[in-house]
């Protein structure tokens, strides 16, 4: 397993180790003990799959409140997305910067989001598939979001790059979170998240 930080350097990307013979490729995605020596010491309760049918759809950014805060760990099963995670931790050097990267099923990467910084992704293929593991499990009342098209952010959602023009896909509530200026953050800086 390969681990390297990111640009917001609490972000990680994992790549794990593929083993080819002519029936494919096998590829261990998650041990609890290689991610120990890695000193990614988190207990993951939940798994999440999500399937996004079209292109230029953007899911988030989603997070849990404090005490329900969420680890992601997140790679794509099928297909490729445009992944952005913002540091939303009140106090951060890094305040509203983000980290994007290009996630897909051919690459096999994972990405490790922490406690305090909102996550979400576009989705470049039709028929995209997701797959995350949670710390926390799914608490409805602490959900929340910052709006992904926030100007402040600055984040360079693929819309051209795909075609399509400017035009995007999203729920109606992640179009309607607030901007990050509004949205009063829970989060303070440095946070210590609980490792179990």
């Amino acid at each position: 397993m390969n681990l390297k930080s990111l640009d917001l350097p609490e972000v990680k990307l994992l790549t794990p180790k593929r083993y080819f013979d002519d029936r494919g490729w096998f590829s261990e995605t998650y041990n609890s003990k290689t991610f120990s020596k890695l000193g990614l010491r988190y207990t993951f309760v939940q798994d999440n799959q999500s399937l996004t049918n079209n292109i230029g759809t953007i899911r988030g950014l989603h997070f849990q409140n404090p005490p329900y805060a969420q680890v992601k760990l997140l790679r794509v099963l099928q297909g490729r997305i445009f992944d952005a995670v913002v540091d939303i931790r009140v106090g951060s050097p890094r305040f509203g910067k983000f980290v994007a990267i290009e996630l897909s099923a051919e690459d096999g990467s994972a990405i490790l989001v922490p406690e305090g910084f909102a996550h979400g992704f576009m989705s470049l293929e039709e028929k995209t598939e997701v797959l995350y593991k949670v710390s926390k499990f799914h608490v409805p009342s602490a959900e929340f979001g910052i709006n992904p098209m926030d100007p402040d952010l600055k984040i360079p959602w693929p819309v051209e790059d795909i075609g399509h023009h400017g035009n995007v896909y999203s729920s109606e509530r992640d179009s309607t979170f607030p901007m990050l200026k509004e949205a009063h953050s829970a989060f303070i800086y440095p946070e210590r998240i609980k490792e179990k």
